[in-house]
């Protein structure tokens, strides 16, 4: 007879496993597994990078012939299609002689969402789910909205005073937190597989937005996404010019100057031209999710960060706060425009979680979605507008762009 506590044991050792992907495993999920004869762990592994064998395979290899009679703990259900890369583990499953399987949730995709266990049971396994399901579930939430929405996970960073401030009036904005939050802010950037910020951050802070852990092994950039809409970025920004593997993506819209696109291009930079004059967050992140960038980290700032909001498309939002306190009304707060006008408005958040960062507090929670207001329906808010002599050129560019396609 099974016994719970064995049970959660083991398959909280998968989840530690399938931990070690994180951040790597993208467009797939974090899997481990750990498989266990009589009593004693006899084969264990993690799926590390797409494309290579998934975490019961490696596990399985691991065992090799002490996998017969044994039971496999893993903490997604095993896959059994086999349009992919790598064949289905439910064959080597099967073909391992393991007679009992553990799993802590039902994979999300509607290519293996039960099928796989189905295949297990038929062939005569006893298979138990939903072991440490909760933690299963919130260790693979990037891949899960992914695979039923084709849409990046993303989740909205924002560095503040306990006033909710992010930068004093001239700007100045190094450092509002200290070391420990910092580093952790770089820890998510290794995790993500893109970082988005607006022009606005790229002229004033001129970041190079890369991950900056040197203890940290194997620490990589994620792809750096600028949303431009005119394209005023300078040649010199360092997003352009630090020596990295991660790409950089320029996000801009009809209203982009040709020419400046084409020195863009021979710097490196690749440009994702959106329709329309600005720049529609839920469009991108439909493109983003095309390319397999999937866990997605917005660094914006005041602007960036509203839009995102009111869009929808922000999952999670980690707030590092700094006990400092700077007031006045022309310091520039976390979340910009304009308040809604009833507190029945405001963004709601739940599964919330508290942790102190040396001397900062970092919280964070997921937001739930609320159902969209007639008047924003199928009418994303542009992330970037210009003001005085900058928003009349931009006008009289696009009247004459309107013009030029009435004539054709």
């Amino acid at each position: 007879m099974p016994d719970k506590k064995t049970d959660e044991n083991y398959m909280s050792i998968a989840l530690d496993l399938a931990a070690m992907g994180q951040g790597r495993t993208s467009p797939n999920p974090m899997v481990g597994a750990v498989i266990v004869k009589e009593g004693k762990i006899v084969g264990k592994g993690w799926h590390k990078k797409a494309g290579t064998p998934h975490g019961e395979a490696v596990a399985l290899t691991n065992a090799g012939a002490s996998a017969e009679g044994g039971t496999l703990y893993v903490n997604l259900e095993p896959c059994c299609h086999r349009d992919k890369l790598t064949p289905p583990c439910t064959d080597a499953i099967l073909k391992s002689g393991i007679r009992r399987v553990v799993v802590g949730m039902e994979d999300p995709n509607p290519k293996v969402s039960g099928k796989g266990i189905e295949i297990l049971r038929e062939a005569g396994l006893q298979v138990d789910v939903g072991v440490l399901k909760e933690r299963c579930e919130r260790l693979n939430r990037v891949f899960a909205k992914f695979i039923s929405t084709r849409m990046p996970f993303v989740t909205l960073k924002v560095a503040q005073t306990l006033d909710g401030k992010i930068a004093t009036s001239t700007g100045e904005s190094k450092w509002i937190t200290g070391p420990e939050a910092r580093k952790h802010g770089h820890m998510l950037r290794n995790f993500s597989d893109a970082i988005i910020v607006g022009i606005g951050t790229v002229l004033r802070d001129d970041p190079s937005l890369t991950t900056r852990l040197e203890d940290v092994e194997n620490a990589r950039d994620p792809e750096r996404i600028i949303l431009d809409s005119t394209l005023r970025i300078p040649l010199d920004a360092k997003v352009l010019n630090v020596q990295s593997k991660a790409r950089t993506y320029i996000a801009t819209t009809l209203a982009a100057p040709t020419a400046k696109i084409k020195e863009l291009k021979k710097k490196g930079a690749e440009i994702l031209m959106m329709e329309g004059d600005a720049i529609k967050l839920p469009l991108l992140m439909e493109e983003l999710g095309k390319m397999g960038l999937i866990n997605v980290l917005v660094e914006g700032g005041s602007r960036v960060n509203v839009e995102a909001l009111r869009c929808g498309v922000v999952d999670k939002a980690m707030f590092f706060i700094a006990p400092k306190i700077l007031g006045g009304d022309d310091a520039r707060g976390s979340i910009g425009g304009s308040s809604p006008e009833s507190l029945d408005m405001a963004i709601p958040l739940f599964d919330m979680r508290f942790s102190k960062l040396g001397e900062d507090l970092l919280v964070e929670g997921f937001l739930k979605k609320r159902a969209e207001r007639p008047e924003e329906a199928g009418r994303p808010q542009p992330v970037e507008r210009q003001n005085g002599e900058e928003e009349a050129h931009a006008e009289k560019d696009r009247r004459r762009r309107r013009r030029k396609r009435h004539k054709k």
